[in-house]
């Protein structure tokens, strides 16, 4: 089994900051790919960033330049940095991760969610 465990989400003001976390435990063999994923009220789950083990990243052009995405290899850890938060960017935040026990036999695991409000 695979455990995530995501901390950090929270109410803040439109400009403010949040930092969110999210540590993976278990039975953790190869990690791939690390990411964060929202859902806001009646909309479709979307990506907000990802990274792979070979430090490759993508983020949904709505955060680009504003979100920060990075993973801690030794702590089996992913983190957002959110600066300049929106109110659009209120939403349920997943952690998402893809890992198994080879390369190319790899399952996808998601966090509880965390709940990110910003005010206006």
């Amino acid at each position: 089994q695979v455990q995530l465990v995501e901390s950090g989400g929270g109410l803040v003001q439109a400009g403010g900051s949040l930092r969110l976390s999210c540590a993976a435990s278990g039975s953790i063999f190869i990690i791939s790919t690390m990411g964060w994923y929202r859902q806001a009220p009646g909309k479709q789950r979307e990506l907000v960033a990802r990274i792979t083990g070979g430090a490759s990243i993508n983020y949904a052009d709505s955060v680009m330049g504003r979100f920060t995405i990075s993973r801690d290899n030794a702590r089996n850890t992913v983190y957002l940095q959110m600066n300049s938060l929106k109110p659009e960017d209120t939403a349920v935040y997943y952690c998402y991760v893809r890992q198994g026990p080879t390369n190319y036999r790899q399952y996808d695991y998601w966090g509880q969610g965390t709940q990110v409000t910003v005010s206006s």
